[in-house]
């Protein structure tokens, strides 16, 4: 059963405490080689970085003003850093369901 509001807006809260987030960081450190193939290959599916990637980065690289350049190149990465944090958490989001599912599972037997 998908959370409501108020219980994503409590847990996203809880996160702010440094030790509950050291603990779900140790545990993506350890997963992240895996976890890295499966958000490659969800953006790639995606087609963030097809394409309209390649054509945009061109684009910001080539901008002939230097400070505009520098301006589209800089809004380039911000928006590839939150695609990658959004899919990312989308990954940790499915994972965690992935993971909570098998748990019932291997509890009903």
């Amino acid at each position: 059963m998908p959370p409501d509001e108020e219980q994503l807006d409590a847990a996203i809260e809880r996160l702010v405490d440094a030790e509950r987030f050291a603990e779900a960081e140790r545990i993506v450190a350890r997963a992240a080689p895996q976890l890295q193939k499966v958000l490659a290959a969800a953006l790639a599916e995606g087609g963030w970085f097809g394409e309209s990637h390649e054509a945009e980065s061109l684009r910001a690289a080539t901008v002939p003003d230097p400070d505009e350049r520098v301006a589209a190149v800089r809004s380039l990465l911000a928006e590839e850093a939150r695609m990658g944090m959004m899919v990312g958490v989308a990954v940790g989001w499915a994972l965690r369901e992935e993971m909570t599912e098998t748990e019932t599972q291997e509890g009903e037997c």
